[in-house]
């Protein structure tokens, strides 16, 4: 009776967690809008609160609002006024209303993984759907520079070793001068100077700002941070997210000086680093409308009479490539490598990146790289392997003595288990060998799955046939024919080859199993790799690729080890032959 009550129970729960899990990813992981409609809906009315969280990559889902970002940048971009940026990963303009930097795509980065998606957007124009944008100014006397003054442009396209001045003479004896430079990936360096002409001194504070709409930011999830970052003091403060700073603006006030603050996405990233050992004020604030926007006001300086003074900012706007980031850090932009959200796992995940980029260097297809990477993790723990396979060889041949234990000892539970301790003890056998493997490949495969989630390298990155995007779950769906049949499959139900060879192949380990297990045990362990099939297609095609290899290495090395533990074959075949023989008993009695 209990058995049956335990068999129940574990089905149950198997589809709780089904049921649960697809919830959950539904919830973590929305999937993006539909392509644009023909006609246009009523925006709704602006509140002062977030918008929810978007796609995974981020970038504007509503039909309406991607109509007319594109209408709006067919109009604010065509300005001839506009100071051009041309550089090897980054091209757009600056708007010298306002000294802003409102239009940057990045060249080296698609949309999509169709090739002709066009390249990812990072900064847009002011009052358009997706606006984000850095903005450079002064304030005199705490009077700001309006944000419609029109500054003088010198010089341009803005290149590498091409630098670009603005201008602007306020009338009152100050000019005030942004001189901006950019480099060869994607950080951009505003010398900003005020030169008093007057007869009288001056108050000046410098100051940069981001402001961008969070409709466009990517899921802010359990394990991944989307919206306000930045160094603070001693540490990257991961947060708050825009629903919690847009209910409460005291959660934008930082603590310690910043070495640079911005928001971020996952793959994408726009900071503003201020001047070297400048002690500036930095937070970040709600505008309002789903609109939030990150300050860094430099400290009032006095300006005396014929004077001037320089305060220069950088602004990163661009991908979150390991290596550029490490660059800058290098380069004295203090934990920048951090913005990348590894979490506690980043002691495995980064070697594990670095391998696997070195690797997909040696071979160019990411596929290959991750089928090479299982190959030397599990060459790494083959000698535990071994030694799980003597431990349960000497479980298997102590099990006489072990029933003979329980047998004798049945009506004390505590002196039948001091017994068997002390049988493992004589015997030198450790119970517990067995799940050292399993508890190694959890926090790898963890820190995998982080590598495949965040690391922009792997995006869109193909493997073979209809595996376009390793970072991305399988696109092929068994139930309709992997889009032969015109209907999209159901979350639930949207099972890819990649997670049946998982299934099927996890189903093959189970069965070589040579322990001896309870019924209970043995219905759990064959419910357990369809289970897991399920849960796992929402998963990266990556991640399914590592472990449907880790399993056929796993019966490769099962088979291997069988021949040098013969006693386990012959235990699991006897074992078996006993399970048919009761089984036949039982249907002719």
């Amino acid at each position: 009776m209990d058995n049956t009550r335990n068999l129940l129970l574990a089905v149950v729960l198997c589809g709780l967690m089904l049921l649960g899990w697809d919830a959950g990813m539904r919830y973590f992981y929305p999937q993006p809008a539909v392509e644009a409609q023909a006609e246009v809906v009523a925006q709704a009315d602006a509140v002062d609160a977030a918008v929810t969280s978007g796609t995974r990559e981020g970038g504007l889902t509503d039909p309406a609002d991607i109509a007319q970002e594109e209408a709006d940048l067919e109009t604010e971009l065509v300005s001839a006024e506009r100071v051009q940026i041309d550089s090897p990963e980054v091209t757009g303009s600056i708007n010298p209303v306002g000294a802003r930097i409102d239009d940057i795509t990045l060249k080296t980065h698609r949309q999509t993984v169709k090739k002709d998606s066009g390249p990812v957007r990072i900064l847009s124009p002011n009052g358009t759907p997706a606006q984000h944008f850095a903005e450079f100014g002064f304030i005199v006397n705490e009077e700001r520079i309006a944000q419609n003054v029109v500054w003088e442009s010198e010089g341009g396209p803005l290149a590498p070793g091409s630098p670009v001045t603005l201008r602007h003479d306020n009338g009152n004896g100050q000019v005030m001068t942004i001189e901006m430079s950019i480099d060869d990936h994607y950080m951009i360096t505003a010398k900003q100077t005020i030169a008093n002409l007057s007869e009288n001194a001056i108050i000046a504070r410098p100051f940069g700002l981001i402001n961008r709409a969070s409709k466009t930011a990517s899921s802010d999830t359990w394990n991944v941070h989307s919206g306000p970052i930045g160094n603070f003091g001693d540490a990257v403060q991961f947060g708050p997210d825009y629903d919690d700073l847009a209910e409460d603006i005291a959660e934008g006030k930082t603590e310690g000086r910043a070495h640079w603050l911005g928001f971020t996405d996952i793959y994408w990233l726009s900071a503003l680093i201020p001047e070297d050992g400048s002690d500036a004020d930095a937070d970040f604030r709600s505008l309002g409308n789903g609109l939030f926007r990150a300050d860094l006001i430099y400290q009032p300086v006095t300006v005396a009479a014929g004077k001037q003074v320089s305060k220069t900012t950088r602004l990163f706007a661009g991908a979150k490539e390991s290596n550029v980031l490490s660059g800058y850090e290098d380069a004295g932009v203090d934990k920048f490598g951090k913005s990348i959200d590894w979490g506690w796992f980043e002691i495995i995940a980064w070697p594990i990146w670095w391998l696997l980029t070195h690797l997909f260097g040696l071979v160019g297809n990411f596929g290959v790289a991750i089928i090479l990477l299982t190959v030397i993790i599990r060459g790494a723990l083959f000698p535990i392997a071994q030694k799980q396979f003597a431990s349960m060889a000497a479980m298997k041949a102590i099990q006489p003595k072990m029933k003979a234990i329980q047998e004798r000892y049945k009506d004390n539970k505590q002196e039948q288990q001091q017994k068997i301790m002390a049988l493992y003890k004589e015997e030198k056998v450790n119970p517990l060998a067995g799940c050292l493997p399993i508890l190694i490949q959890i926090p790898i495969f963890f820190a995998l799955y982080k590598t495949l989630l965040l690391s922009i390298e792997m995006r869109h990155q193909p493997f073979v046939l209809w595996l376009k995007d390793l970072s991305a779950p399988d696109p092929a769906h068994i139930l309709n024919l992997f889009g032969l049949l015109p209907f999209d499959v159901p979350s639930l139900l949207a099972i890819g080859p990649l997670a049946i060879l998982l299934g099927v192949t996890m189903w093959m380990t189970f069965k070589m199993n040579p322990t001896a297990m309870d019924p209970i045990q043995q219905q759990i362990f064959n419910i357990m790799p369809w289970m897991l099939m399920f849960v796992m297609a929402p998963f990266a095609a990556g991640l399914l690729l590592y472990w449907v290899t880790n399993n056929v290495l796993t019966l490769a090395q099962q088979s291997y080890l069988y021949s040098k533990h013969p006693q386990l074959r012959a235990a699991a075949e006897k074992e078996k032959a006993d399970k048919a023989i009761a089984a036949a008993n039982e249907a002719k009695g």
